[in-house]
């Protein structure tokens, strides 16, 4: 017997739109689409669910997913890495807002 080759899955990689779901990622993936009329490229977004089963990935990461079998109704990707994490928002407390105020 002689053993196919598995198919390749696909990957793709995109921007974490939401994780406040329990092993749960939102994954929004932009792609370049021309138009076929004019030619001109035009930006198109698909959004997935992936499964983040240890909760690595968090909002505004960019990650790489993988299709697999149906985990759930809409969850049918995983993630495989997390590529880049995103930039920590500095905030300011509540006494300097502005230093320039004068009492």
């Amino acid at each position: 017997m002689t053993e196919e080759p598995k198919t390749q899955r696909r990957r793709l990689r995109g921007v974490v739109k939401s994780d406040k779901m329990d092993k749960t990622i939102t994954v929004t993936v932009e792609r370049l689409v021309q138009d076929r009329r004019y030619g001109k490229y035009v930006r198109r977004k698909s959004t997935f669910m992936a499964h983040n089963p240890h909760d690595h990935a968090r909002s505004g990461d960019l990650v790489e997913i993988e299709s697999t079998r149906p985990l759930s109704r809409r969850k049918r990707w995983r993630l495989v890495r997390v590529l880049r994490r995103a930039a920590a928002v500095a905030t300011a407390g509540p006494e300097a807002p502005n230093a320039e105020a004068t009492p």
